[in-house]
């Protein structure tokens, strides 16, 4: 009875390795929370300079919308993605090396073009915003489009995955509606999700 259920276990192993790309690491989840939560930071500290006013509240209202400020929110916010996808492919790729596997196969593939798609979308969608002095918006937008390529690129890797996307999703359409708090609504979106999301990854599936 038992060597019939570790065949199944194996059975069940393989036709996930064939169907799913499991090298996704819980620590590249935890480090792309982390290096959000330091970008906030220094967001949130550009705006205490700016207005000698500690209220979180606001960062993203009109009086704020100078070009210096935006500049710097533009280049926090691309060290912020540079960081993040250099520790992501880091830790992914030492995984596929413990775990014997390819880093580069026809589920990677498929699994970052599910990806791609609508995170391009959608930072043409925000620069677009950002133009237009809307950088609330902008910030709004980062969460839902994101939500919808973690749903999308879900259907190559973990289930785990899917369940951040809509997450993500409700929190971004929440900071359209709680206009002021949008900025908080993104630490959350991309900094504790993301360190709950790989915490729970590395203790499921990286241990």
């Amino acid at each position: 009875m038992n060597e019939h259920l570790e065949n199944l276990k194996e059975i069940r192993s393989l036709m996930e390795r064939s169907s799913k790309f499991l090298s996704l690491s819980g620590l590249s989840g935890i480090s792309a929370g982390i290096i959000a939560l330091v970008g906030a930071y220094f967001v949130y500290a550009k705006k205490v300079e700016i207005t000698n006013n500690s209220n979180p509240k606001g960062i993203f209202d009109a009086a704020l919308q100078g070009t210096d400020f935006k500049m710097f929110v533009f280049q926090v916010a691309c060290f912020t993605l540079i960081g993040a996808l250099i520790s992501g492919i880091y830790f992914t790729v030492r995984k596929a090396k413990k775990s014997n596997e390819k880093i580069w196969n026809n589920l990677s593939k498929k699994l970052l073009l599910n990806l791609s798609i609508p995170l391009v979308t959608g930072a043409l969608f925000s620069l677009a915003l950002v133009q237009q002095n809307m950088l609330w918006m902008a910030a709004s937008s980062t969460l839902i489009f994101y939500g919808l390529a973690l749903i999308f690129a879900s259907n190559y890797t973990v289930r785990d995955v899917f369940y951040l996307g809509l997450l993500e999703i409700v929190l971004g359409l929440l900071s359209v509606i709680f206009v002021g708090y949008t900025f908080l609504f993104w630490v959350v979106g991309f900094g504790v999700l993301h360190i709950l999301y790989g915490s729970s990854m590395y203790f499921k599936y990286d241990k």
